[in-house]
């Protein structure tokens, strides 16, 4: 009994270690040593694990993505305002400073979804589940009279989603033409012509 649990726990620190391996050296140049170096282990017990590297680094993946939309959910579930909770949504949606280990290691990990239909449907399924929650608060918002959607509530998520993307994309680029707090102001700025809300 005790036996499962113990190489569940081991896989996990694995696949933690293998995320910041891929944070700091990129996936173009990571190696098993380095990440048998992050756990603290041989790279025969990496390799005993997952002996192939691909699907180490899928784990990877699958787990960036549902950290990320936990810490998302976890912001703005709870919200009951509609316009607070498109304002707390926006917040989590892009990189605090251009070292965010946590969009990083995702720009990092989407860049293998041309060539692996895992990864591919990870970045899929990111995209189709934050424009889901971006669909929800602007129907709620259009049902309570907060918001009067200037186009199809889904139409307006992926957009906002999109811009996420983009704009987070330069920031973790250390693009210093773009901060978090412009890109924020440009991304509320969107939201309020979508919805016609000067509060936001």
């Amino acid at each position: 009994m005790g036996r499962p649990k113990k190489q569940e726990a081991r896989r996990e620190a694995l696949i933690d270690a293998a995320g910041r391996a891929i944070t700091a050296r990129g996936l173009a140049s990571l190696r098993i040593k380095d990440i048998a170096a992050e756990a603290g282990v041989s790279a025969g017990s990496v390799l005993y694990y997952y002996p192939e590297l691909d699907e180490l680094v899928l784990e990877v993946h699958r787990g960036a993505v549902e950290r990320y939309l936990t810490g998302r959910l976890a912001r703005t579930d709870g919200v009951r305002d509609p316009v607070t909770r498109l304002r707390e949504a926006v917040e989590t949606g892009l990189p605090d400073r251009g070292d965010d280990a946590t969009h990083a290691l995702l720009y990092e990990l989407h860049s293998r979804a041309d060539r692996s239909a895992g990864h591919a449907a990870l970045m899929a399924s990111l995209f189709a589940r934050e424009t889901a929650l971006y669909a929800t608060i602007l129907e709620v918002g259009a049902a309570t009279g907060d918001f009067t959607l200037a186009a199809p509530a889904v139409d307006l998520a992926r957009t906002i989603v999109a811009l996420e993307d983009g704009y987070g994309l330069h920031i973790v680029s250390r693009n210093k033409e773009l901060t978090p707090s412009a890109a924020r102001a440009l991304v509320l700025g969107y939201a309020r012509l979508a919805t016609g809300c000067a509060r936001l």
